[in-house]
């Protein structure tokens, strides 16, 4: 049983803090998803940061935008993931498909469900919470892909990728890319992607930024464990056991393997204690918006500073 995580939605947010034991506010909502059916998996083709060079980015120091800061999409609060250019040095965030949808938070099949539209603007916070709202404007960008909607338009119906395809591109307005580095907060990295899944017991890094937070960064650093991966998702999913479970907000942060790897995206909750989380697999999901985007030479960024783990 799993629910998507993109909340808060801001007319929800005083009955989600009013819950807001972590494990009560994000199980409160679940839903029940059916197993996917088995596919053949994709042979993930993956580069990383070569166009990255035409790119002024900032340091990690003093980046103001980065992997980790909040997003406000429409009513939707989430947590960007990693940093990505193209063939032109256009630079963008990933966040969650799901964090621009415009359903109930059990809807979790992306091929069922729907999104605002490309070309919705979004913009990048910090210190966004229940109380004080969405905080301080970092910068701004517009939704240019959405795994939802992509599917919707290819008619895909293959279920694992309906079920766990749920990455978001953000491009960065001109004016803001100087403030941008792709180092993930507190963690470094990512130093590449992971291709080959997770094994039990796995160390796992993530930083989330869910406005329920309150911006106590102790809650944002999330390390924990990995789980046996599922055979019959085929690659594209992944569960996790972090100390501190990504919770509604959370939605869309990335998380590291134990090399600093980008291993995926936060995507849902699964109803079990204790919480585990359920990630998109990132070399997956980006194998698929290379091939159907539209965006020419998309690459993920490695971070500037180093992974250092626990």
């Amino acid at each position: 049983m799993r629910t998507n995580i993109a909340e808060p939605r801001r007319r929800m947010a005083v009955a989600c803090v009013a819950a807001a034991a972590f494990v009560a506010v994000a199980a409160s909502a679940c839903g029940t998803s059916t197993a996917p059916t088995p596919a053949t998996p994709a042979t993930p083709q993956m580069t990383v940061a070569a166009d990255a060079a035409k790119v002024d980015f900032a340091s990690a120091d003093s980046a103001t935008i980065t992997p980790g800061v909040q997003t406000y999409t429409g009513d939707a609060q989430c947590t960007t993931n990693y940093v990505f250019v193209d063939k032109s040095g256009n630079v963008y965030l990933g966040q969650a498909a799901h964090c621009s949808g415009t359903g109930k938070d059990t809807e979790t099949n992306g091929c069922q469900n729907n999104s605002l539209p490309i070309g919705t603007a979004v913009t990048f916070n910090k210190g966004g919470n229940p109380i004080t709202g969405v905080g301080t404007q970092l910068g701004a960008g517009t939704l240019v892909y959405n795994s939802w909607l992509t599917m919707h338009q290819k008619g895909e119906t293959d279920q694992n990728t309906c079920s766990f395809n749920d990455l978001a591109l953000i491009k960065v307005n001109p004016d803001d890319v100087g403030k941008v580095n792709p180092s993930i907060p507190f963690w470094g990295g990512p130093t590449g992607i992971n291709t080959d899944g997770t094994t039990p017991d796995a160390k796992i890094y993530s930083y989330g930024s869910s406005s329920l937070k309150f911006g106590f960064k102790k809650l944002s650093k999330q390390h924990g464990v990995s789980k046996a991966d599922q055979p019959a998702d085929n690659g594209w999913s992944h569960i996790v056991e972090m100390r501190f479970p990504g919770i509604p907000g959370d939605s869309g942060s990335a998380y590291l393997d134990a090399q600093g790897r980008a291993l995926g995206v936060l995507s849902t909750i699964g109803l079990a204690l204790p919480p585990l989380n359920n990630i998109g697999d990132i070399s997956h999901e980006l194998q698929y918006a290379r091939a159907n985007s539209g965006i020419d030479g998309l690459q993920l960024v490695l971070g500037t500073a180093p992974f250092k783990g626990e």
